[in-house]
């Protein structure tokens, strides 16, 4: 059996969400590769250093052009269907399958928050992602979401039968990285911390006003950390922001390289996680491999994933937010509570179960 991937997800420097579930599956096919089950890697330029080295079973295919997936990758199927060596089946890793594929297709989907928020999409993007999704998922054989709660999603919007969607996990696993401190003056397990790009639908105006609620009702010297990039409408979270009596207590790190995210995570006293919405939640699993207490909402998939590894709000009510803030801070014992229960939980998430699972969707379409 020969099987396509598209890899332009993974060809990228800095792997992030998607970039990373896709490099991890590209590594856990080149390991599963032979005689009998051969991989094409197509790709958008010549692969970068980090991809998995080619080998005879494992081959890249660099493909130049416009609209990739939508006009240059499919003229390219149309000469590549009467060669001998080509796929039987095509996966698509990032929700966009090709068009006119002249092969059966699966299909991975994160999520669809774009129908949840579609104010937080430009307008020509969130075109694409429901028509262009909505194709992929119409032609698809199979489709895996990477949670239940995307799998809803997929059926309630796209009116899927449920026989269709296979769930299966995004894997984890702890890289190999040295702490460094960043350059913000901060002191080990004094501050709570969010890893999040900064936009509407990560709920971090609530936060900082719960946070700032729970600094007046305490005297608290805790700081609340936000690390991550600017995102679609930061400028007006920051505004509001800006009214807060305690916002000096409130540290935007902006982009934080993995060595920064590292010292974040070892050091901070909990982490909080307060999204309106998420298709997976993996910053979550990241606490709980850094051995931190986590308190989150109880919207998407959050509860999937952290069960009951975790405290939980209303991400809609400030007091509760607030309490669950309070709760961590004062009670040691709960901590240590949840990170025993953190560790626990994390065992049920590996990129090799996940690379196994996923095969095995794939070698199985009919």
């Amino acid at each position: 059996m020969i099987i396509g991937v598209d890899a332009n997800e993974a060809n990228v420097k800095n792997l992030v969400g998607v970039s990373v579930y896709t490099l991890k599956l590209l590594e856990f096919f080149k390991k599963s590769a032979n005689e009998r089950l051969k991989f094409l890697i197509y790709l958008k330029k010549p692969p970068l250093k980090h991809l998995p080295k080619e080998n005879k079973f494992f081959k890249y295919k660099v493909v130049k052009g416009p609209l990739w997936s939508q006009i240059t990758l499919p003229l390219y199927f149309a000469k590549e269907v009467f060669q001998k060596e080509k796929p039987q089946v095509f996966f698509s890793p990032a929700h966009y399958a090709p068009r006119f594929c002249p092969y059966k297709t699966v299909v991975a989907i994160h999520d669809l928050s774009y129908f949840h928020f579609p104010n937080e999409f430009l307008k020509k993007d969130l075109y694409k992602l429901k028509n262009w999704t909505k194709y992929s998922v119409e032609k698809a054989v199979k489709i895996i979401a990477v949670s239940k709660t995307t799998k809803k999603d997929l059926i309630k919007f796209y009116n899927l039968p449920e026989e269709k969607v296979i769930v299966i996990y995004n894997g984890w696993e702890r890289k190999k990285i040295k702490p460094k401190k960043p350059s913000f003056k901060l002191k080990p397990k004094t501050f709570a911390l969010f890893v999040s790009t900064i936009q509407p639908r990560k709920n971090i105006v609530r936060l900082a006003t719960a946070f700032d609620k729970f600094k007046k009702e305490t005297n608290s010297d805790l700081k609340l950390v936000i690390a991550g990039k600017k995102g679609w409408l930061w400028k007006q979270i920051f505004y509001e922001i800006e009214n807060l009596e305690n916002k000096k207590d409130i540290v935007f790190t902006g982009y934080v390289n993995e060595s920064e995210l590292a010292w974040l995570y070892k050091n901070a006293l909990f982490f909080l996680h307060p999204s309106l919405y998420e298709g997976f939640g993996l910053p979550v699993l990241e606490a709980f491999s850094w051995n931190l207490p986590v308190a989150c909402s109880f919207a998407g998939s959050l509860p999937e994933v952290a069960n009951e590894a975790s405290l939980y709000f209303d991400p809609l009510n400030i007091e509760d937010i607030a309490d669950k803030i309070k709760k961590l801070w004062e009670d040691k014992a709960l901590r240590e509570k949840l990170k025993k229960q953190g560790k626990e939980r994390l065992k049920n998430f590996s990129w090799e179960k996940c690379g196994k699972e996923t095969l095995e969707v794939i070698t199985n379409v009919k």
